[in-house]
């Protein structure tokens, strides 16, 4: 057992956890601020919805002098509510007082962060420790604040679930929605159905190697008891009628065509899902679900209801007869209907259905809380249908998304309740940050997940009233310095807040030479870094950040990061290209998409090009139209070659053109062709994630002054594809002359 687990089982028989808290917001001028507080008190994460200090010496005591204490009286829950505590320390030593068990957990949470972090380690604080004199009142904004971790994508091991749980009970966060089933894996154990871990929890990487793994009841139990003793509700999610291939490798006949599949190796949307008129299919899930209520005593269980194409059902005799017979309008309205089966069913066990917000697609399933990813207009939805609503949009809640997408500050900046979502019959419970795997296996979580979630945990814990003040995200960033040592010493591998540096390129000067100046400089605190240019040719050391070089060619600036005084948990690089038409004027015969501009309407000419990671801000794109772009070099230049980068990942509807045409001209008006690509396998199925260059012919020093780029786009998703009909999307990164 170790020191933490100790210090637990002493303490009153309430149980401290790993991270810290998530305090209601307001306190007015005339309350101290934090810097008043003694010691770690500065560290609160977040600050008491009113603190009220009582001046003096602070007071040194140990554990023997801390004091918890239910009241049941109609006073206290009126005051303190499901979650709420008042926390007292005077000369006599530390007093709680709470209307719930919950109360007074989050007010020893409170207690343990005034705490200095030593107190942390093995073996603690012996000798005493110092508090101030004070009295803090405080309870949550929302009563629903969570983590979706996925561990179907990539499997966790049952120590860091528990790992998990103990940060977020340390942050005041109450639930964990745990992704238990998907297309790439079934990972909660099924008596009735043994094929669906015996099959479906294992898949063969697109590289060769096995991944798989599930919990077995007894470790599901251990964990949904870990979890409880720390006030946190485990919400599993049992994925339907889409994201199902792991059980329909499992058995076949669950899929509208019986077909035998494997389980998916490779992330995306399946078109292939359960089929919703085949009877079987539904007595199956009721059985699954039966099991699984057994093992999770929350009172809501997530049946996902996402992304589900209808290609296979729109095809189906099975489910058009069930549509038909339902008096159903379209594919839709049985979705509805199939989500509404599972409800009525876990209803028999006193259970309440969670769906992501495509469920109101067919219409509001009877008695479905809406969880809004999508943005928030299915939150809004939601409400006006009188329907309880989760939020987690992808905008400010997706922690599997790089700091260039959702950094912490914008986290910070969520509004979980804006006033579209006020004053409906419906309400918000509250939202969650959600931590999808795809891209994430078990060592890079905490990375990702921290300190993002701690930003989330305050805004859920605090409100809007506290996190939009003047000066509140620098107030948490200033609690955050002295929260991190406190994350140390509990083993939580947090990573940055955001993107760490940022890169400028211009035009080398005439006693710089030719290539591109460049300067990769610090953009966030306690970040040093050293940096390299690598070509084919090799590395060379560049020297510290902030250092300005010039480079020349292709190439990678690499950048080893130490971020307060430690590595830094991801490193940097920036992909180059120092070419002929870097910085030309450029004149571009389309729009591009307002969500990958690159940087603007020069940035397919501004030295940057792209990496695998296609939201990383150096991509431009447009979707169901061609690329067209003129690059002005100013003058007439001897060129010998053009060339462009294309993403292709049609999973996310991202095709490589169909044709590419490359021209010159020497005065704007007469153009020579260059090259002309077409597509050898237009639109072959392809589920390979990469970046695939295109080349003109060697133009042998041949005189231009204007570039032309024609991008063909491939045109809409085939009838293969999950989204078959939809516009695809065309990326690009550069176009280099050289």
């Amino acid at each position: 057992m170790s020191a933490f687990s100790k210090f637990f089982l002493t303490s009153i028989s309430l149980l401290f956890v790993l991270f810290s808290s998530c305090l209601d917001a307001e306190r007015s001028d005339s309350n101290a601020p934090a810097g008043l507080l003694v010691g770690d008190a500065q560290r609160l994460i977040p600050w008491p919805s009113s603190v009220e200090l009582r001046g003096g010496a602070p007071w040194v005591f140990d554990l023997r002098q801390i004091q918890a204490e239910l009241d049941l009286s109609d006073e206290a829950d009126d005051r303190w509510g499901a979650e709420g505590y008042q926390l007292e320390i005077d000369s006599a030593g530390a007093h709680i007082t709470a209307a719930t068990k919950a109360g007074l957990f989050y007010g020893r949470t409170t207690l343990r962060q005034l705490r200095p972090t030593l107190c942390e380690g093995d073996p603690g604080c012996p000798n005493g420790y110092a508090l101030p004199a004070l009295i803090i009142e405080d309870a949550p904004s929302f009563s629903h604040r969570g983590l979706l971790l996925d561990c179907c994508r990539h499997f966790m091991s049952v120590d860091f679930v528990k790992h998990t749980i103990d940060a977020l009970a340390l942050h005041k966060m109450n639930v964990l929605h745990w992704h238990l089933t998907e297309d790439q894996g079934w990972r909660v154990e099924i008596d009735a159905y043994p094929d669906l871990t015996l099959v479906g929890s294992q898949r063969i990487n697109p590289d060769g190697t096995p991944h798989g793994g599930y919990y077995t009841k007894s470790q599901i139990r251990e964990i949904v008891a870990y979890a409880a003793e720390r006030h946190i509700e485990v919400i599993p999610e049992i994925e339907l009628p889409g994201h199902s291939r792991a059980a329909l490798a499992a058995y076949p006949w669950l899929s509208c065509t019986g077909d035998t599949l494997p389980v998916a190796n490779r992330w995306g949307v399946f078109k292939d899902i359960y089929c919703a008129g085949n009877d079987s299919t539904l007595a199956f899930l009721r059985a699954v679900l039966d099991e699984v209520v057994e093992l999770f005593p929350s009172t809501r269980v997530h049946i996902g209801g996402d992304e589900a194409p209808k290609v296979r059902w729109e095809a189906c005799p099975k489910c058009n007869a069930r549509i038909a017979e339902e008096g159903l309008h379209d594919a839709h309205d049985l979705q509805r209907w199939f989500i509404e089966q599972m409800g009525e069913h876990l209803a028999t066990h006193g259970r309440t259905i969670v769906g992501w917000d495509d469920i109101l697609e067919g219409g509001l399933p009877r008695g479905a809380t809406v969880q809004s990813w999508r943005g928030m207009a299915g939150a809004e939805q939601g409400v006006a249908l009188g329907a309880d609503v989760v939020v987690s949009p992808t905008s400010h809640c997706y922690l599997d998304y790089p700091l260039r997408s959702t950094d912490l500050e914008e986290v910070y900046s969520f509004d979980p309740a804006p006033p579209a979502l006020q004053g409906g019959p419906g309400h918000v419970l509250g939202g969650e940050c959600n931590m999808w795997s795809e891209h994430a296996p078990e060592h890079l979580v905490d990375s990702k997940v921290y300190p993002r979630a701690i930003g989330l945990a305050e805004v859920l814990w605090s409100g809007r009233a506290h996190t939009a003040r003047t000066g509140a995200y620098d107030e948490f960033l200033a609690r955050l310095d002295g929260h991190y040592p406190r994350l140390d010493a509990l083993g939580v591998n947090y990573g940055l807040e955001t993107v760490p540096v940022a890169l400028t390129l211009a035009p080398a000067s005439a006693t710089e030479g030719s290539g591109l100046a460049a300067t990769v400089s610090a953009a966030m605190r306690q970040i040093s870094g050293e940096v390299s240019w690598r070509t084919s040719g090799g590395e060379t050391s560049l020297g510290p950040l902030d250092t300005p070089f010039t480079v020349q060619g292709l190439g990678e600036l690499q950048v080893q990061l130490t971020h307060r005084g430690k590595p830094a948990s991801e490193q940097e690089s920036f992909f180059v290209a120092a070419h002929l038409g870097a910085f030309s004027d450029l004149v571009l015969d389309y729009e591009p998409s307002q969500h990958y501009t690159a940087g603007g309407l020069q940035a397919l000419v501004d030295g940057r090009r792209g990496s695998l990671d296609f939201r990383d801000g150096a991509w431009q794109a447009v979707q169901g139209e061609p690329m067209i772009a003129t690059i002005d070099l100013g003058s007439a230049q001897p060129l010998e070659r053009l060339s462009a980068r294309f993403y292709h990942y049609q999973d996310a509807w991202i095709f490589t053109p169909s044709q590419i045409h490359w021209s010159t001209s020497l005065d704007g008006n007469s153009w020579t062709s260059a090259s002309n690509w077409i597509s050898p396998a237009m639109l072959a199925p392809d589920s390979v994630q990469d970046i695939r260059s295109h080349s003109s012919d060697d133009m042998g020093g041949r005189l231009a002054r204007y570039v032309k780029m024609e991008a063909v786009n491939a045109g809409p998703c085939p009838d293969w594809h999950a989204a078959a009909g939809q516009a695809s999307w065309l990326f690009c990164d550069e176009i280099v002359v050289e």
